[in-house]
């Protein structure tokens, strides 16, 4: 059933009836939709901690003028923009909400991703035009953004269209072919492309970048944030339906993981504003202790998940027709899933839910200075496995011991290494917080540009002398590790096997690993970066028989996850305490009892 729209009530009441239909459940939303209400109701009660705050007269403003625009085309074309709450809600979030010491924006970049057809084009031309002739900013450049020039100018037209049909903008505006400017402000709004060979020089305000599904990669969105450094309140915001699947290194699949941490609360960035409106993958109840199907595409009752405007610009019996041809043709299939209700179609899924992960937790093991002492303590003496990924010299560094309990539980330590200049190149281009988890004693940083493997040596020393910790073996990836293997077995006496990361000597550890966690007999203490690495793990969706990690299909870095599995399938085989020949050995011999 198509719900039913209401086109009254003030922008913060219209705001406000979001936030309750969100939460009341009246609205059919998403998991992701419902993470960023409660990342705003999180925030109201943050706020002065944050040091942020919500200016509802900031929001009514907004609302307001850009609903002083008209439609230019369709059956409201001449029309003035009504948004719908959650368009306000947008609106409200990006411009309403404030720093306590500038008084400026807080969010500076995001992403909004909604199927098509739901007005994406119109918001992101009320958005530029709200920075483009609303801010008082002298000089303001703002662009909308693409791959290709034409991409770009759909979403610059229409602001056009806006321009003209405006008694005030119209007055002010000067509209060129591919130009919108004001004299008195000395501003320009204009579309952008790769190429367009324009990226030279700019001084960006605002950026609205469409389809970011499009992008190969993020060249074009670096260029342009990177030339935002000179203003006081800049947005640069993607607006888009889902991205292909498998395309893990675009910039969708960039700006979409990164805003779900930060929806999952992994990523803590006040900067950041996201909003997806997309069908589930998984549900779970309040714990995370059960994993449900996906929400099934052919169910009309949850199409409103990926359709905001279900009812306004969207029309049921649109996609009734459109679904009838997609089950009938697997081509059709994917482009309904993809454009109508934003799906990923994945080869390839998450590997534990952040959900689950924090079940496993086992209590707060951490402190402002890293590990706590009381919780060190409890390892002194212990026996372990360690599982060590040395990856590349200018990289993450991993090593993690499992320490199997008399009652079946495996404790998790994990210590990870970075060369500082990497990691401060990661948190500001990657926004991947290690210098923050350097500051908190979870994460090593080493001088240079390459990590000191004779660091991790040392530090195996000193678990093993200080803390008389014993080691039954450390199950060791022999890429780039041969001169550290040979050190730690010839030189130090540890016992170290190899072990490769083929389907064959995978697949048992981590099935082993993942039953482990999904039954809650895992405990991490919630060590910040090993929760990140766990979260990046794709594997290949449906698969029942060899498994592996694939480090090219990860969303981001997952050395501690796969140290951590090693570490977790050899003290599994050693507490089974069975005769067996080991999968750790040369040319991924699989294990066989």
């Amino acid at each position: 059933m198509e719900r039913e729209i209401k086109h009254d009530g003030s922008p913060i009441a219209r705001f406000h009836e979001y936030l309750d239909a969100i939460e009341s459940g009246r609205r059919v939303a998403g998991r992701l939709e419902r993470l960023a209400v409660q990342r705003h109701r999180r925030d109201e009660e943050e706020q002065e901690r944050r040091g942020v705050y919500f200016d509802e007269d900031e929001l009514d403003f907004t609302v307001k003028l850009c609903e002083g625009l008209k439609h230019s085309k369709g059956k409201w074309a001449k029309e003035y923009i009504h948004l719908e709450p959650w368009e306000v809600f947008i609106l409200g979030s990006l411009f309403a909400w404030k720093r306590c010491d500038t008084g400026k924006r807080r969010f500076r970049s995001g992403l909004v991703c909604v199927a098509r057809k739901n007005g994406k084009s119109l918001l992101g031309a009320t958005i530029g035009h709200r920075c483009f002739a609303f801010d008082n900013e002298q000089g303001a450049e703002v662009y909308t953004f693409a791959t290709k020039l034409k991409q770009a100018k759909i979403v610059h037209e229409e602001a056009k269209r806006m321009a003209r049909s405006s008694d005030w903008l119209s007055s002010r505006v000067t509209v060129l072919r591919d130009n919108l400017s004001i004299a008195t402000t000395n501003s320009k709004y204009e579309p952008l492309a790769s190429d367009s060979h324009t990226e030279d020089g700019l001084n960006v305000h605002c950026a609205i970048g469409d389809e970011i599904h499009a992008h190969p990669d993020a060249t074009l969105w670096d260029v342009i944030d990177t030339a935002t450094g000179a203003r006081e309140q800049p947005l640069v915001l993607g607006i888009t339906t889902a991205g292909d699947a498998d395309a893990t290194e675009s910039l969708y699949f960039r700006l979409k993981d990164y805003s779900v941490k930060v929806l999952e609360n992994i990523i803590d960035d006040d900067t950041w504003f996201c909003f997806i409106a997309q069908l589930d993958t998984a549900k779970y109840d309040e714990s995370g202790a059960q994993i449900a199907e996906a929400d099934d595409w052919t169910d009309e009752a949850v199409w409103p998940k990926a359709n905001p405007n279900l009812g306004v610009c969207v029309f049921l019996d649109d996609l009734r027709q459109k679904a009838k041809k997609a089950l009938e043709d697997p081509a059709k299939m994917l482009d309904f899933q993809k454009k109508h209700l934003n799906m990923e179609v994945a080869s390839y899924e998450t590997w534990i839910y952040p959900e689950i992960w924090k079940t496993n937790a086992g209590g707060d093991w951490y402190g402002a200075d890293g590990i706590k002492q009381e919780v060190m303590d409890r390892f002194r003496g212990r026996r372990c496995s360690a599982g060590l990924d040395l990856s590349s010299v200018g990289d993450l560094t991993a090593l993690v011991l499992a320490f199997r309990t008399e009652d079946g539980f495996y404790d998790i330590l994990p210590y990870c290494w970075c060369p500082r200049n990497n990691a401060i190149g990661r948190q500001r281009d990657k926004r991947v917080p290690y210098m923050a988890w350097a500051n908190l004693g979870q994460m090593f940083l080493t001088e240079g540009d390459s990590v000191d493997y004779g660091a991790i040596i040392n530090h195996l020393l000193w678990l093993r002398e200080e803390w008389k910790i014993q080691f039954n073996c450390i199950a060791v990836d022999p890429h780039n590790a041969r001169a550290t293997i040979t050190e730690l077995q010839e030189k130090h006496g540890f016992e170290v096997l190899e072990h490769q990361q083929g389907w064959k000597s995978m697949n048992d550890p981590i099935k082993q690993t993942t039953k482990l966690i999904l039954d809650r007999k895992v405990r991490h203490g919630g060590h910040l970066p090993l929760q990140w690495c766990v979260s990046n793990v794709q594997i290949p969706a449906n698969k029942t028989d060899n498994m592996r990690f694939d480090k090219d299909k990860s969303r981001e870095k997952i050395d501690l996850g796969v140290a951590m599995t090693m570490a977790i399938g050899r003290e599994v085989i050693i507490g089974n305490a069975k005769p067996q020949r080991s999968f750790y050995a040369d040319n991924d011999v699989e294990f066989s009892t």
